[in-house]
């Protein structure tokens, strides 16, 4: 016969559960309503929300204020994601406006030839997360939500889960709510500090005193009119091409423009373009997956991503592959970029400003930069002049190195004779800025008084005319490298590669010849003829 069954101890064990429910319930609402940044939602996420909720997938979708577009505000596997928009056409989001109240919804229900489903929920349903719902959260004035869960097990989703879920539904509401505010808070603020620094405590003066300009030395006319670009086009977001010879000082500009800029708090990214090898620029450009060549055994993050909210800086623009030409000018015109071996795109918003000692007007007129990119680049130019332009400037440049480097060399310098300033001045400075530099810091370690006496100048410089010297000017290092290679390929025949060619005594092998010819131009009527 069978033992009756003890219904009090049935109805006690009920009841100690729903307890332990409503205990667990209020303990996940207390910690969803302290968060207050995605990264804090995540970690809760990983924890409490997992361990009770059993959920493979965890998707929330956000409406905006004017709920006429959404965007995925977290993913649980994929927390970093970027914002992409959305418009309100899902069936499902009718489904939620039409009701103030939480509202659950199996997602099979949706007929997929009538009710298109976003690309995020296919993605789960790829990942063999066959089973998932949807929940309408109670609405939040200015704001719509819509949590997916994805289970690899229809059984998983219990009665229990369930019954959790319509709980802390309403906080989840708030909780998100409540993170979007403390995000336009702290950008508010943030830009209200970056206004108050670079504006508030900044009197506007018809001229600019030397040393006053964020580091920048020299109260020449020309480099006044730098400093009136720099000021126009800091606070704006528009792209900047710097013009200048090499030594001229493009980066002390770009770093100028950015701390001036209202992302001033963000990074700045800088890239040389010329000093990266052609076949790494790209995935160091724009990053790539983990497996996508050989060698790729890590996700990189690219530059552009490293500098997203902020500004990149690319140096010697005119050194890049035309082959990455058209995809740099893809980023800056649809202002997205694709990891190499990435299946999407990630959108970025990056601050340019590029920089080159070559003239790009003739590079295009030659073939060697596309004329779309170098019309995209060139929205706001500021060309930067040579020193021999500028040689009111020679002194107060050269005061301020003798500063910076007598203090770190340790040597205490108090200036120049009346001859070397002399000497300064009348020398051409075909190194610029940067040469200046470096014969003021040879000079401290060379001098024996507390005064430079002498200052020797390469002699090269001094012993041409100044039409000979003009002329080296305008010869640039490419143009050199041309004439060279020309001689030394006419010398062996025309023969690139093997015991007689060029390569051979160019101390290059044989592929990275051919490569440099084809950069240069060089093309066998040139040295067959």
């Amino acid at each position: 016969m069978e033992k009756p069954i003890d219904q009090t101890a049935v109805i006690m064990n009920r009841l100690q559960e729903r307890e332990k429910e409503q205990m667990l319930t209020m303990a996940i609402c207390k910690a969803l309503s302290e968060v207050l940044t995605k990264n804090e939602f995540h970690t809760l996420a990983s924890s409490l929300l997992k361990d009770h909720l059993f959920f493979e997938e965890f998707i929330l979708a956000s409406s905006n204020e004017e709920e006429t577009g959404y965007e995925i505000f977290y993913q649980y596997t994929n927390p970093e994601i970027l914002p992409k928009a959305y418009t309100l056409k899902d069936s499902f989001f009718d489904l939620c406006l039409a009701s103030a109240d939480t509202v659950v919804f199996d997602l099979k229900d949706f007929d997929e030839s009538k009710n298109r489903l976003p690309d995020y929920l296919h993605y789960a349903n790829n990942k063999n997360f066959n089973n998932g719902i949807g929940i309408c959260l109670p609405y939040i004035k200015g704001n719509q939500h819509v949590l997916f869960l994805f289970f690899k097990n229809a059984a998983t989703l219990t009665r229990e889960s369930n019954r959790i879920i319509r709980s802390i539904a309403q906080q989840l509401s708030i909780t998100t709510r409540n993170i979007k505010l403390a995000s336009e808070y702290g950008k508010a603020l943030a830009e209200l500090e970056i206004l108050k620094k670079n504006f508030g405590e900044r009197k506007l003066e018809t001229k600019i005193e030397t040393q006053n300009f964020q580091g920048l030395v020299g109260n020449s006319a020309v480099m006044q009119n730098v400093y009136e670009l720099i000021t126009q086009v800091a606070s704006s977001d528009s792209t900047v091409l710097i013009f200048g010879e090499t030594g001229t000082g493009k980066e002390l500009i770009a770093n100028a423009i950015h701390s001036l800029s209202l992302v001033s708090n963000e990074k700045i990214i800088k890239v040389n373009c010329a000093s990266i090898p052609e076949h790494l620029i790209e995935s160091i450009l724009f990053g790539h997956e983990k497996g996508a060549f050989t060698g790729a055994t890590d996700l990189r993050i690219g530059k552009f991503e490293q500098a997203n909210n902020g500004t990149i800086f690319l140096d010697e623009i005119g050194e890049l592959p035309l082959e990455l030409q058209g995809k740099l000018l893809r980023v800056l015109q649809e202002k997205e970029i694709e990891r190499i071996g990435g299946r999407k795109t990630i959108k970025i918003n990056v601050r340019v400003i590029a920089a080159t000692n070559k003239s790009l007007e003739r590079e295009v007129s030659e073939g060697r930069f596309r004329s779309d990119l170098y019309y995209r680049l060139n929205v706001f130019p500021i060309a930067l002049p040579a020193l021999r332009n500028r040689t009111e400037d020679i002194e107060d440049l050269a005061n301020f190195f003798l500063a910076k480097h007598s203090q770190k060399i340790g040597k205490k310098i108090k200036g120049f004779s009346k001859k070397v300033l002399k000497s300064m001045i009348s020398n051409p400075w075909p190194g610029n800025v940067r040469e200046l530099e470096n014969m003021v810091e040879r000079s401290i370690l060379f001098a024996k008084e507390e005064v430079i006496k002498e200052m020797s100048f390469p002699e090269i410089f001094i012993a041409e005319s100044s039409e000979a010297a003009a002329d080296f000017y305008i010869k640039k290092l490419q143009e050199v490298e041309k004439e060279h290679i020309l001689k030394v390929v006419k010398k062996c025949g025309g023969r690139i590669s093997g015991p007689q060619g060029a390569a051979i005594l160019l101390g290059l092998p044989g592929t990275t010849l051919i490569s440099k010819m084809q950069k240069l131009g060089i093309k066998k009527e040139h040295f067959l003829s």
